[in-house]
C-alpha cells in the first residue's frame, strides 16, 4: 500500500520543521505517510538536510499559485504555515493563507492543518485591534472553513524563544530579571514551538476524525510570570538568587522595543498582544485539557526548555 504525501510548507523552519522531525521519528506516521517539504530556496543547506532524510523537497512561492498547486498536487495532507513578521502587512499574509487554500481546494486535500491563531479584534470587541498577526491567520480560517476544505486548524501559544530574546536578561553584573508588561499572576501558555509543534499535529493527522474543524491548541501549560521565575530559579539556583520578576508599564515596552529597531506600529501590536494574556485571555479563557489529550508524548516543560539551553549561557 503507498504512502499518503503530506506537503509542509515551512518545512525548514521552527513549526514545520517540528513536524517534519516528529512524523520521521514516528513508526505509525513514518509508514503511513511520505513528506513533501516546501521551502523557498531548495539550494540552501537546510534543504538539502531534509532530502538526505528522504523528504521530497520542492520550491514554492506564497505569492505564486501556480507554484503552491504544483507543490500541493497529489497530496492527501497539508500543513501550512505562513509569517506575517516578513512582510508586516496583514493583508499579504491573508491574501498567501488564501492561496494555500485556493490551492487545496482545487487538488481536493483531504486533511489541511492550518496553523491559526484567534481573532483579537474580534474577541475583545475592538479593545484590542492592532493584533494583526493573530486577526489574518483567523480570517484565513475563516476563509478555509467558507470553501468546505476538510480541515483542522492548529493555534500555537506563547513562544518559549521569545521569553529569553524579549523578556528575560542578566544586568551587567550578572542578575537576571524577567521583564514583562503584566501582572505577575498572568495566564500564559507556554510553547515550545520546534519541540512541540510536531508531536500536536503529527496527532491531528493520524487523529483526523477526532480533529476535522476543530481548533488544536498548543500549550504545555498555563504558566505565569512568577512560575516562569520559580522554574529559572530551580534549574539555575546560583544565577537565580537575585532573579527578580518586575511588571514593566506599557510604555516603557514599547520603548524597549524601539530600541530593538522595531517601528511603533509592531511596539504597540506586540504589546496588545501581551494585554491579550491577561486581560481578555490568549485563548479567550478556553482550557488545554483536550487539545492535549491527543498527544500520546510528553510536552516540554519550561524547566526543560531552559536547561542547557544556549540563550541561558550566562546563568550556567
Amino acid at each position: 500500500m503507498s504512502k499518503q504525501i503530506l506537503t509542509i510548507f515551512g518545512a525548514t523552519g521552527k513549526q514545520g520543521g517540528s513536524v517534519v522531525s516528529s512524523i520521521l521519528a514516528d513508526s505509525v506516521a513514518s509508514s503511513k505517510f511520505a513528506l513533501r517539504g516546501v521551502t523557498r530556496d531548495v539550494s540552501k543547506d537546510s534543504a538539502k538536510a531534509l532530502a538526505a532524510r528522504g523528504v521530497e523537497v520542492v520550491a514554492a512561492d506564497l505569492n505564486d499559485k501556480e507554484s503552491l498547486r504544483k507543490a500541493i498536487k497529489g497530496a492527501y495532507g497539508v500543513y501550512a504555515v505562513t509569517n506575517f513578521w516578513d512582510s508586516m502587512s496583514e493583508d499579504k499574509e491573508i491574501t498567501q493563507g488564501k492561496n494555500i487554500a485556493d490551492a487545496c481546494k482545487e487538488e481536493n486535500v483531504q486533511h489541511l492543518v492550518w496553523s491559526s491563531l484567534l481573532n483579537v479584534t474580534k474577541l475583545t470587541n475592538g479593545v484590542l485591534s492592532e493584533v494583526h498577526h493573530f486577526d489574518s491567520k483567523a480570517k484565513v480560517e475563516d476563509y478555509i472553513r467558507e470553501l468546505g476544505i476538510p480541515a483542522t486548524f492548529f493555534l500555537p501559544g506563547f513562544y518559549m524563544d521569545n521569553i529569553p530574546s524579549m523578556n528575560f536578561h542578566p544586568s551587567p553584573e550578572g542578575k537576571w530579571t524577567l521583564a514583562m508588561p503584566m501582572p505577575a499572576d498572568a495566564p500564559i501558555p507556554l510553547f515550545a514551538t520546534d519541540r512541540d509543534t510536531g508531536k500536536f499535529v503529527k496527532a491531528i493527522f493520524l487523529k483526523r476524525e477526532a480533529t476535522l474543524g476543530k481548533r488544536v491548541l498548543g500549550a504545555t501549560a498555563y504558566v505565569t510570570p512568577l512560575e516562569i521565575l520559580e522554574g529559572f530559579k530551580k534549574v539555575y539556583p546560583e544565577a537565580g538568587k537575585e532573579a527578580t520578576f518586575v511588571t514593566v508599564p506599557n510604555d516603557a515596552f514599547k520603548e524597549q522595543l524601539g530600541k530593538f529597531g522595531m517601528p511603533p506600529a509592531a511596539q504597540e501590536e506586540l504589546l496588545q498582544n501581551m494585554r491579550l494574556v491577561y486581560e481578555f485571555g490568549y485563548y479567550g479563557g478556553e482550557k488545554l485539557d483536550w487539545s492535549q489529550s491527543l498527544v500520546d508524548e510528553p510536552l516540554t516543560t519550561w524547566e526543560e526548555f531552559i536547561k542547557g539551553n544556549p540563550a541561558f549561557s550566562k546563568a550556567q
